[in-house]
């Protein structure tokens, strides 16, 4: 499962749900600077951070805590 965490450098919010995000993927996620590509910044602009599985389509977003990203996990594995 490889995970994706929309944010942009420089957000404290980002870099808490980082933190978050790590403590329940043992292998991290990979993240994406939504200043990238203008389609991102229109989707996410006022929404980051958010935890995206690209398999399933499903977001996550902030505010989250560890459970949601444990009970976000287990649901996109069951899908």
């Amino acid at each position: 499962m490889r995970l994706m965490l929309f944010g942009t450098s420089g957000c404290h919010l980002c870099e808490q749900a980082e933190v978050i995000i790590n403590a329940c993927v043992p292998d991290g996620v990979e993240t994406v600077d939504i200043a990238e590509q203008e389609q991102w910044q229109e989707q996410y602009a006022i929404r980051i951070p958010v935890l995206y599985d690209p398999v399933t389509q499903q977001e996550l977003g902030w505010p989250f805590d560890q459970t949601d990203v444990e009970d976000f996990i287990g649901r996109i594995a069951r899908m």
